[in-house]
């Protein structure tokens, strides 16, 4: 499978707990291209000169309050917010990946690519809460917060992120060429599924 010609940029969104990593390293495994995630921390790190913590917590995710403060102070000629900046210095990272065949899980990256005219095969993952339940309690990522709304939060401000750097809304099947439920197919099916598109 490694040997698949002209295999294009596959990005993957996805909600919380669906898989999204998994599937991206099990899709880089058979393919032979690398996959990234967080690997945009470090990238982002030299770009944009913030601290990894800050990209950390504002490289994929964004509240309603941020949004509001932004639009208050972006109207002021020398403020740029750190979101602004740190999604900036993210999109010429995702340009950069993209000149190679990759996997790029997360960041908006399948429209950062559409709006610069790059090919790219988009997959969006979702599940039911209780496959992400179990998923989330496998990473271990909610820390006191009770695991339902650890999920829940991580959406809202993963859908508020993306709309407010693309103008559309995450999970919306026009900005997709597939989209699988990995509750009932698990990563392996939907694996299988998205290397037969290709």
């Amino acid at each position: 499978m490694s040997k698949l010609i002209n295999c294009p940029v596959i990005t993957i969104s996805r909600e919380y707990g669906a898989g999204g990593r998994s599937v991206a390293k099990r899709l880089s495994e058979l393919l032979g291209i690398p996959w990234y995630d967080k690997d945009f921390v470090k990238a982002t790190v030299s770009i944009s000169g913030f601290s990894e913590e800050d990209i950390l917590r504002e490289g994929e995710e964004m509240s309603s309050r941020q949004v509001f403060l932004d639009s208050i102070l972006n109207s002021m000629v020398s403020y740029t917010s750190s979101g602004d900046a740190i999604f900036q210095a993210q999109k010429e990272e995702i340009l950069t990946l993209a000149k190679e065949p990759c996997i790029i899980v997360g960041r908006c990256a399948n429209i950062v690519l559409k709006q610069a005219g790059v090919p790219s095969f988009d997959v969006f993952l979702y599940a039911d809460m209780e496959h992400r339940l179990q998923r989330a309690a496998e990473l271990k990522e909610n820390g006191d917060m009770e695991l339902q709304r650890y999920i829940e939060t991580r959406d809202e401000l993963r859908a508020i992120y993306h709309k407010h750097y693309t103008k559309s809304e995450l999970g919306d099947y026009h900005n997709y060429d597939l989209i699988l439920n990995t509750g009932i197919l698990g990563f392996e099916k939907c694996v299988d599924i998205i290397l037969h598109a290709l």
